[in-house]
């Protein structure tokens, strides 16, 4: 076979091979249908969760404040003299039971003062007696000559029976003052109590209305525990949330010695005025015999006070970031994956949360991430942290 003959056996096969490319592919072509715009699905937003669990809630108030004595005093003599005897115990710490002697006033001058004034009042006795028999003996002499008259008082003596009673009573007070004076010569504590100051020593010269120390009382404390006015809600307050005594329990708690220590009190009371400047309301707390426990609790003590209030049933407990606009809630629907608008009744805020008493359903599942424009009703996806699955 010559070139010339091999080159056109060539060139008709390349032509029929390009032909039949030409026509599969206007078939090809022909058969494709054409295809339109398509809109790119946009991903739903994806929230994190946390599940709600619905039941009674103990509604449990805390607060903070300082221990303060429930009664203190200043100690004065109301005799003036030397003090001879002090009790061990008379100084910056000291204890006393009531009754226990703090300091004996000399008391010789006193007791010539009770003997001067019982003398007084025998012989005012005796010129009382003189009278009342000199008024009878008169009455007895005029009946004799009148007998249908009253005599008249001059005649009666009564003006001198009169001043001699008058006077036997001015002796009998004497006395009693002198006895008073003696008897004061002995200063005792008034109520159990412990010192926190004292001003006099052995063989100082006191006067009347000058302190000689300064006596707290160990019978109870108080705390005096700023609250919301909202928080009084849920605790009994005699007197002012409710007429009946006593007021909700409290546990006070405090670190003393290195030891955790819990003490046991009650409500006791609202101080008479609100905080002009915090507008918080001032919660008392007593707590008796504090001074029982060892270690004790110590008058100025910084402490925190738990008070036990009400138990609400069917409600629940949700993070604060779940918490929108004072009162709204974004909660997911898990039937049709819908994130919708919840109002709801706030209890309270405290450290576990927000306590929430109705808006809410056991199956919901409240939002606690942002979300830049939420709607009612929207569709989610959401992680619920409770599992960690994810829809």
């Amino acid at each position: 076979m010559t070139t010339k003959v091999r080159i056109i056996i060539h060139a008709t096969l390349a032509v029929a091979l390009i032909g039949i490319g030409v026509m599969g592919f206007k078939l090809l072509k022909s058969s494709r249908e054409a295809l339109g715009r398509q809109q790119p699905e946009v991903p739903l937003p994806l929230v994190r969760t946390v599940p709600i669990s619905m039941g009674r809630i103990d509604m449990t108030i805390t607060g903070e404040g300082t221990v303060q004595a429930l009664a203190e005093s200043q100690m004065v003599p109301q005799i003036s003299g030397k003090i001879i005897q002090m009790s061990k115990n008379l100084i910056n710490g000291g204890m006393f039971k009531k009754g226990e002697l703090l300091l004996t006033i000399e008391r010789r001058d006193y007791e010539i003062a009770v003997t001067l004034a019982e003398a007084s009042l025998k012989d005012a006795e005796s010129k009382y007696e003189m009278a009342l028999q000199e008024t009878e003996a008169s009455r007895r002499e005029w009946k004799r000559i009148h007998p249908d008259k009253e005599p008249p008082p001059l005649v009666a003596k009564e003006p001198q029976l009169a001043a001699a009673r008058a006077n036997l009573e001015a002796n009998r007070a004497n006395l009693e003052k002198a006895l008073l004076d003696l008897e004061r010569t002995r200063i005792k504590a008034p109520f159990n109590c412990r010192v926190s100051s004292e001003q006099v020593d052995i063989g100082q010269y006191v006067t009347p209305g000058q302190t000689i120390a300064t006596l707290y009382s160990t019978d109870a404390a108080e705390i005096v525990v700023p609250m919301e006015d909202e928080d009084l809600r849920w605790f009994s307050i005699p007197g002012f949330t409710t007429d009946k005594n006593p007021g909700t329990k409290a546990v006070v708690k405090a670190r003393v010695a290195g030891k955790e220590m819990e003490w046991f009190g009650r409500v006791e009371r609202v101080e008479g005025k609100i905080d002009t400047k915090t507008r918080m309301v001032n919660v008392v707390i007593r707590v008796p015999d504090p001074y029982a426990t060892r270690p004790p609790l110590p008058i100025g003590q910084f402490v925190e006070v738990e008070i036990n209030g009400e138990t609400v049933s069917n409600a629940a407990v949700i993070p604060r970031a779940a918490l929108h606009d004072r009162n709204t809630v974004w909660a997911v629907d898990p039937d049709d994956n819908r994130m919708y608008f919840r109002s709801v009744d706030i209890a309270r805020m405290d450290e576990r949360g927000v306590v929430v008493l109705s808006g809410l359903k056991e199956s919901d599942l409240v939002v606690v991430s942002p979300l830049k424009a939420p709607t009612d009703g929207m569709r989610v996806r959401y992680v619920s942290t409770d599992n960690g699955g994810q829809s």
